[in-house]
């Protein structure tokens, strides 16, 4: 059974820098795209940043200059490097990935989340 696992959030004062993390584990063949989401309260979820298995990232305007995502392929793990955090970056922030398990169809699975909160 596949599971993404989130770690890495937490407390940080506008300006300040904070990095999550995301590991997939379980029976895969295949990690292709991974990335991360974020759901602030009341509003909807959006995209923040996405990495193929090749290494090409996208990034959603908000995040460009501030944000870097990364991957290791050995390890099946993604993280998120935040920079110059704003308080309105506090949010839920949730990684998937594009899987396809050992013996099973290929689909998209999600972490549990992890809170980001930017305040003074």
């Amino acid at each position: 059974q596949v599971q993404l696992v989130e770690s890495g959030g937490g407390l940080v004062h506008p300006g300040g820098s904070l990095r999550v993390s995301c590991a997939v584990s379980g029976s895969i063949d295949v990690v292709y795209t991974m990335g991360w989401v974020r759901q602030a309260p009341g509003k909807q979820r959006e995209v923040v940043a996405s990495i193929t298995i090749g290494g090409t990232t996208n990034y959603r305007d908000f995040a460009k200059g501030r944000f870097t995502i990364s991957r290791d392929n050995a390890k099946n793990t993604v993280d998120l490097q935040m920079n110059n955090l704003k308080e309105e970056d506090t949010a839920v922030y949730y990684c998937y990935a594009d899987v396809w398990p050992t013996g099973a169809p290929r689909k998209d699975f999600w972490g549990q989340g992890t809170q980001v909160t930017v305040s003074s």
